[in-house]
């Protein structure tokens, strides 16, 4: 039985898309089945026109509904005032029938990041996302300190222990960097590896 792995992102300008690509190419190494999808938009697009916001990815929304299908979940979350956007958090908050029936109980999740300066709340955001995984019974996968580039000091490098990230600028101008591609392709393979081995186990057990 082969593995699937789901990324679900809210992306505004497409710094947190850029990391999802780069998560994706890690998961599909790694040997899992991938898809990429992204949360329903909740601002108008006349807000998303005055803040001069391009067209959204060509991925689908995803549904709370189908967060049941994978066995991992790896979130790309932008960061407001320290936490995850509502657009995110609509998602998430659908998903009360889900821990009802315990539908996520024993799957994976994971996360990666954007926010517009280095102390923007990266980490802050796993902590207050990782509250629906604890609730919801799912097992998160930090990413931990596994690639160099998170110790280097020589440029801006977003990211930490809890997972890939990217430093944008307040008005987005600034570009995901080599760097913060590699960490997202190396947290993606991670992820992969360890949703591969534990599914194996499990059939194997059956």
């Amino acid at each position: 039985m082969v593995a699937t792995v789901y990324i679900v992102i809210y992306s505004l300008y497409h710094h947190v898309y850029k990391l999802a690509v780069e998560v994706q190419k890690g998961l599909e190494e790694s040997g899992v089945n991938v898809k990429l999808f992204q949360v329903q938009e909740t601002l108008s697009d006349e807000i998303l026109t005055k803040m001069h916001a391009p067209a959204k990815p060509d991925i689908p929304i995803i549904t709370a509904e189908q967060l049941a299908e994978p066995d991992g979940i790896i979130f790309g979350i932008p960061t407001r005032f320290g936490t995850a956007p509502a657009q995110i958090k609509a998602l998430l908050d659908a998903t009360g029938k889900l821990w009802a029936e315990g539908t996520l109980s024993g799957k994976f999740a994971g996360t990666f990041f954007s926010t517009a300066s280095q102390h923007g709340g990266q980490e802050t955001t796993a902590l207050t996302t990782v509250t629906y995984f604890a609730h919801h019974g799912m097992i998160y996968v930090p990413f931990g300190f596994a690639n160099s580039h998170l110790f280097d000091i020589d440029e801006v490098v977003g990211g930490s222990a809890y997972g890939a990230g990217t430093i944008a600028n307040g008005d987005g101008s600034r570009d995901v960097s080599d760097r913060e591609k590699e960490i997202a392709k190396q947290q993606g393979k991670t992820f992969g590896q360890i949703v591969k081995t534990y599914v194996a186990g499990k059939s194997a057990s059956a």
